[in-house]
C-alpha cells in the first residue's frame, strides 16, 4: 500500500433534528458512554490504511479536543463552515494534501459503519482508480410527494401529552406518483475521491444548493468524466438522524448486540 489515504469528517453542524437533550450538538451525544464523533473517528481508524483522520470543527467548538482525547492518527481543526459542502472543501485546502492522495469523506453521524463495508469502498476504489461511495440499493416503495408539506404533530406523545422533542412538524404530504425503484440507491458515507477531483468539483460547484454530497458535486462538475462506483454499504451505517435513530443504537449497545442486527 503507497498511496495516501486520508480520511475527512465534516463535524460543524449542530444537528437540531437529533433532539439532543443536554443542548450539545448531536456529534458530541453520548452513545453508550462515548460521544458518538469518537465513535465514528474510532470506525474509520479500524482499517489501517487510513493514515490519519480529520475532523473539521466549527471555529469555537469546546467540545471536540475532549471527545477525539487519545484517538491515534487523529487531528482536528476548526475550519467548518455553514453548510457541509463548504467544510468539506475548507478541510480539504487545509490538509494541503497532495493531488493524487485519497480522501474518505465520512459522516459524523454514522458511527456503526463496519470495517468490512469500509473495506470494500477502499479495495473497490483502488482497483478501478475510480472515486466511489457505499449506497444500499433501494428496497421499498418509492412515492414522490405533491405540493408542500403540510406541518403537523408527531404520534409519538409523552404522558402529558406534549409531543417529544425533535418529533414536531414531521407533517404529511399527498402521493403524486410511485416511481420505479430498479437502479435507485440510497447514498451513505464514506466516499472516497482523489484529492485534486474533489477539490476541483467542490470549487467548480461552491455554492451550489445541489451538492448534498461529495457525489453530488462530482457529478454535478464532470470532474472525472467517469461516474463514481456504487458499492454496498451496510445496514448498520445508516446515518442517525432523529431521536429514536439513537434509542435503536444505544439499545443494541445496551443489549450487547452489534449495530448491524438492525
Amino acid at each position: 500500500m503507497t498511496e495516501a489515504l486520508i480520511a475527512l469528517v465534516p463535524a460543524a453542524g449542530i444537528g437540531a433534528r437529533a433532539g439532543s437533550p443536554d443542548g450539545r450538538p448531536k456529534q458530541y451525544r453520548d452513545l453508550g458512554g462515548e460521544p458518538m464523533l469518537r465513535r465514528t473517528v474510532r470506525a474509520l481508524l479500524a482499517d489501517p490504511r487510513i493514515m490519519q483522520v480529520r475532523v473539521a470543527v466549527a471555529p469555537g467548538d469546546s467540545w471536540v479536543e475532549a471527545a477525539l482525547a487519545g484517538l491515534p492518527r487523529t487531528v482536528w481543526r476548526p475550519c467548518g463552515g455553514p453548510t457541509r459542502a463548504e467544510t468539506v472543501r475548507a478541510a480539504l485546502q487545509d490538509a494541503g494534501l497532495a493531488d493524487d492522495a485519497w480522501v474518505l469523506v465520512h459522516d459524523a453521524a454514522r458511527p456503526g459503519l463496519p470495517v468490512d463495508a469500509l473495506g470494500r469502498l477502499i479495495d473497490a476504489c483502488l482497483a478501478r482508480d475510480r472515486g466511489g461511495l457505499l449506497a444500499l440499493p433501494v428496497a421499498d416503495t418509492v412515492k414522490q410527494a405533491w405540493g408542500a408539506l403540510d406541518a403537523g404533530r408527531s404520534d409519538r406523545c409523552s404522558a402529558d401529552g406534549d409531543a417529544q422533542a425533535g418529533h414536531t412538524q414531521v407533517g404529511y404530504a399527498r402521493v403524486a406518483r410511485t416511481l420505479p425503484r430498479e437502479g435507485l440507491w440510497l447514498a451513505q458515507t464514506p466516499q472516497m475521491f482523489r484529492a485534486r477531483e474533489l477539490q476541483a468539483a467542490l470549487d467548480a460547484c461552491a455554492g451550489d444548493p445541489r451538492v448534498t454530497d461529495e457525489a453530488s458535486a462530482v457529478e454535478l462538475a464532470g470532474a472525472s468524466g467517469r461516474a463514481p462506483l456504487l458499492v454496498r454499504g451496510a445496514r448498520a451505517n445508516d446515518k442517525l438522524t432523529w431521536p429514536e435513530d439513537f434509542d435503536w443504537f444505544e439499545d443494541r449497545l445496551a443489549a450487547g448486540r452489534a449495530p448491524a442486527d438492525r
